[in-house]
C-alpha cells in the first residue's frame, strides 16, 4: 500500500478484493433487483438533452451529483443502473452518522462507499474536509467515477438545492493551495460534476419527515438520533415508491464555458460567489430533469394514509397535511419555474 492509500485508509470504507468481486455479483446486485420488483414499478435510466453527448460527458468518468430521496437506495440503484448499462461503478459518499450499527458498516463494504466523516469540531472538520478532497481528486485523477449527494441530509420538503458547503468541500485542497481566484473554474471541470435528477413517485419516508418536521416545529432544539436514521434506512427501502426516475443530464462543463463567454469577468469574482453560480447551473439542471408524475383522484386517499401513520401525541393534522402536500409539489414547481428560463433543446448548456 503506498503513502497515498495509507493517507486515505480510514475514510475507504470499501475494502477491494477477490471476495467482494465475487459479492458485487453474487450478493449486491441481485438483491438490489429483487427489492427493485418489490417496492417499485420499475426504475428507469433516463436522459436529458443530447444521450450521445452525456455518453461522451462520462466516458472517462464523472462525479454524478444527484438530489436525494432514499439514504441508500438512491446511490446503489444509479449504480446498478450505470454498471449495467456503462460498466461504470461509482464509488459512493456517505456519511458515518449512518453507522450506528455494525451491520450498517458492513453492508456499505459491498457498495463501494467511502466515508464523509461529519459531527466533529471546527478544526477536525476542516482537516477531515481536506482528506476527503484530496481523496476525490485522487479517484478523478484515475478517471473513476464518484456519487455524491447534493446537500448533507434530504430535503425534507423536497425543495433540492445544492449545498454552497457541498463544494467548498470539494474544492477545499484548491483554496488551500493558495491558487488564483481566476482558476477556479477550470479546477470545478476536472471533476466533472454530472448533476442527475432523481424522482420517486412516492416518498416511503414522507410521513417520517413531515413528523420530524412537526417535532422541530415544536421543539427547535429536537435532534435526529441514530435510531431514528435507522429506521429512515428501513423505511425507505421496504416502502412502495412507485415509478422511479433517474434522469441524466450532461456534464456542467459546457454551462461554465457558456457562462464565461457571456460573463468572462465571473473569473474573478471570489470563490464564495462562483460557488453560488455553480450551485445554480447545478439545481437547474436537476429541476429540469424531474419527471412530473401525474396525480389523479387518489392522491388525497393516499395523504390522508400517510397522515395516518404519524404518531404524534400533540398532531397537527393541518399542519402535517401541508408538509406533505409541499414535498409533492416543490419538485414540480421548481421544474417549471426552470422551464420559464431554459429551453430544453438547448442543452447542454443551460446558461
Amino acid at each position: 500500500m503506498d503513502n497515498k492509500e495509507l493517507r486515505f485508509k480510514e475514510i475507504r470504507a470499501y475494502r477491494v478484493g477477490w471476495l467482494l468481486s465475487v459479492c458485487d455479483f453474487l450478493f449486491a446486485f441481485p438483491l438490489l433487483r429483487l427489492w427493485a420488483r418489490r417496492t417499485t414499478k420499475g426504475i428507469r435510466l433516463d436522459y436529458l438533452g443530447d444521450r450521445k453527448q452525456i455518453e461522451q460527458d462520462i466516458r472517462h468518468g464523472a462525479f454524478f451529483m444527484t438530489n436525494h430521496r432514499d439514504i441508500v437506495l438512491d446511490a446503489a440503484w444509479l449504480s446498478l443502473l450505470l454498471r449495467t448499462r456503462y460498466y461504470i461503478r461509482p464509488f459512493i459518499g456517505i456519511g458515518n452518522n449512518l453507522f450506528a450499527y455494525k451491520w450498517i458498516e458492513v453492508l456499505v463494504r459491498f457498495n463501494r462507499c467511502f466515508v464523509v466523516k461529519r459531527g466533529a469540531g471546527a478544526h477536525k472538520q476542516l482537516e477531515n474536509a481536506k482528506q476527503l478532497s484530496a481523496y476525490i481528486k485522487h479517484l478523478r485523477e484515475q478517471g473513476k467515477s464518484i456519487w455524491l449527494a447534493q446537500r448533507e441530509g434530504r430535503a425534507k420538503d423536497s425543495d433540492d438545492r445544492t449545498q454552497a458547503a457541498v463544494l467548498h468541500m470539494l474544492t477545499i485542497d484548491f483554496e488551500q493551495q493558495g491558487r488564483p481566484v481566476e482558476e477556479f473554474f477550470d479546477y470545478v471541470k476536472e471533476l466533472n460534476i454530472c448533476p442527475v435528477s432523481l424522482s420517486y413517485e412516492y416518498d416511503p419516508c414522507d410521513y417520517l419527515k413531515a413528523q420530524e418536521m412537526q417535532l422541530k416545529r415544536d421543539n427547535p432544539r429536537w435532534r435526529k438520533r441514530a435510531k431514528d436514521d435507522v429506521l429512515s434506512m428501513k423505511t425507505g427501502i421496504k416502502g412502495w415508491k412507485g415509478h422511479v426516475v433517474y434522469r441524466l443530464t450532461p456534464s456542467i462543463n459546457h454551462d461554465i464555458d457558456r457562462m464565461l463567454e457571456q460573463h468572462p469577468d465571473y473569473r474573478g469574482l471570489p470563490i464564495k460567489d462562483q460557488i453560488d453560480h455553480l450551485c445554480f447551473i447545478i439545481d437547474q439542471h436537476i429541476f429540469l430533469g424531474y419527471e412530473l408524475f401525474e396525480r389523479g383522484t387518489d392522491f388525497d386517499a393516499y395523504i390522508a394514509s400517510r397522515l395516518g401513520m404519524i404518531d404524534l401525541p400533540q398532531k397537527d393534522e393541518a399542519y402535517l397535511r401541508e408538509r406533505l402536500l409541499e414535498m409533492y409539489n416543490n419538485p414540480v414547481i421548481n421544474h417549471q419555474k426552470a422551464e420559464k428560463y431554459y429551453d430544453k433543446s438547448n442543452i447542454p448548456g443551460l446558461v
